[in-house]
């Protein structure tokens, strides 16, 4: 029998002058965390982190969505998701995201992680793990430290969706804009314009707060998602969300 081709590396890399680009690049699965996307990534970060030329990374997608969260049919380890987010925390060259169509769940720790967030206006964003019957658990490492409390106390609790304006007032994204290319530029210049040395040791000043928090809950936060993963609930919201329905719980 013939071999079954190859697969399409989930994860499309560019570099320019300096800037490695990694686009995520299933957008028949919308972008979704698979085991795959999510070992690709992450291999790609550690190659740019060796690549002396490369002075910075951009996170971006391929298709209308960033990033949907958890592949639902091949989801990620929960110390692989841990893995990745603190691999973007601790790269030694800043991350930014570029986010140019929607983000749900899981891709919001990927924002998260990065240290600067443009996106277009036309962004949408939600935590929508509660209507799974899961909670955003590991995403929450990085994104607990950086968010406004009450905001989101609110977006994780409910679900809703918010627009780029407000992913950008509570400091999920670092600016919104009509055109997210040009949001960009002046981050890029700014980052090409500057030392290595100081880059490396001023994100380190700048993610303290964060590793902490990746040290203390880290172990914690995957043991409640494998455990919210295996349950009886979680098992009805995703065959739920698969048949396009609503959940057994849903008044």
């Amino acid at each position: 029998m013939p071999a079954d081709p190859p697969q399409a590396p989930p994860v499309r890399t560019t570099h320019t002058r300096g800037v490695t680009t990694l686009a995520l690049d299933a957008p028949e699965r919308r972008n979704a965390l698979s085991s795959a996307l999510v070992d690709g990534l992450a291999a790609e970060l550690g190659r740019a982190e060796r690549d002396d030329d490369v002075r910075a990374v951009v996170l971006t997608h391929t298709g209308s969505t960033f990033c949907a969260g958890a592949d639902l049919r091949d989801p990620p380890d929960p110390d692989a998701l841990v893995g990745l987010l603190r691999r973007i925390v601790e790269l030694p060259k800043p991350v930014v995201a570029r986010v140019d169509g929607h983000v749900r769940a899981g891709g919001l720790g990927l924002l998260g992680a990065c240290d600067i967030a443009v996106a277009s206006h036309t962004s949408t964003y939600a935590f929508t793990e509660v209507r799974i019957g899961v909670a955003p658990a590991v995403i929450s490492l990085p994104l607990l430290p950086r968010l406004d409390p009450r905001a989101v106390a609110r977006y994780y609790l409910t679900g809703e969706r918010f627009d780029a304006a407000e992913a950008a007032r509570i400091g999920l994204v670092t600016a919104a804009g009509a055109d997210v290319d040009e949001e960009l530029a002046p981050v890029l210049a700014g980052l090409r314009a500057a030392s290595p040395q100081a880059l490396a040791e001023t994100k380190r000043l700048l993610t303290v707060k964060v590793l902490e928090t990746f040290d203390r809950d880290a172990r914690a936060l995957t043991a409640l998602s494998a455990r919210l993963f295996g349950s009886a609930q979680a098992r009805e919201g995703m065959t739920a969300f698969l048949e396009r329905r609503d959940p057994a719980w849903a008044l």
